[in-house]
């Protein structure tokens, strides 16, 4: 069965943007979190325009790999110029998971109520692979439902102090197992499987 994954480039203090994140600018003044994706000298096999150091390389492409459909939230789509009519991954639909309309979708796009429906129908979509994730506010609904199988945190050695924060606020705890950690240059790769529900 597919899986519910979580991949995002985050500074030490939790930051997935930078101050003054907004549409054209979707990273405000956190450009840096991404600067390993293209410091590298190897290509991606799967993001042909992503050059990344070795162990970056197979980190990434291994997650990016798996994935079949990805689901996503409003504040990301609207930030990142709504993916330019398609998806955040070349070979994989965007789920749209907003309760406001969307009249910009295109075929690639749907828009979806609430996280859960999301999820579901970008399994089907997934076609056995797996379901990734985007933004901090989808995660968090995600988490609240029980639905994430594993959650990758691609570190930045940076302490932003202001800007998006991934996780929202929780109900309860929700423990994780490290599954692999990779440092490479300018970023360490850390994959964690979620431990079962959330748990107090």
């Amino acid at each position: 069965m597919s899986k519910v994954i979580s991949a995002h480039a985050v500074s030490v203090d939790g930051y997935i943007t930078g101050r003054g994140a907004r549409p054209g600018q979707g990273l405000g003044d956190g450009g840096m979190l991404f600067d390993w994706y293209s410091d590298g000298d190897t290509r991606s096999r799967v993001f042909d325009f992503f050059k990344l150091s070795e162990p970056s390389a197979r980190v990434f492409d291994s997650l990016a790999g798996r994935v079949g459909a990805i689901v996503a939230g409003r504040n990301t789509y609207e930030d990142s110029e709504r993916f330019g009519g398609g998806s955040p991954h070349p070979n994989a639909p965007l789920f749209l998971v907003s309760h406001r309309p969307a009249p910009e979708l295109t075929e690639r796009q749907t828009l979806v109520g609430n996280v859960e429906d999301a999820i579901a129908a970008a399994r089907e979509a997934a076609g056995g692979k797996d379901v990734g994730l985007m933004g901090g506010g989808v995660l968090a609904s995600a988490l609240r439902a029980g639905l994430v199988d594993e959650v990758v945190l691609h570190q930045v050695p940076v302490l932003l102090g202001g800007g998006r924060s991934f996780f929202r606020e929780l109900p309860s705890h929700v423990r994780l197992s490290l599954i692999e950690a990779v440092a490479a240059p300018g970023v360490t790769h850390l994959h964690y499987s979620v431990a079962g529900n959330p748990v107090a």
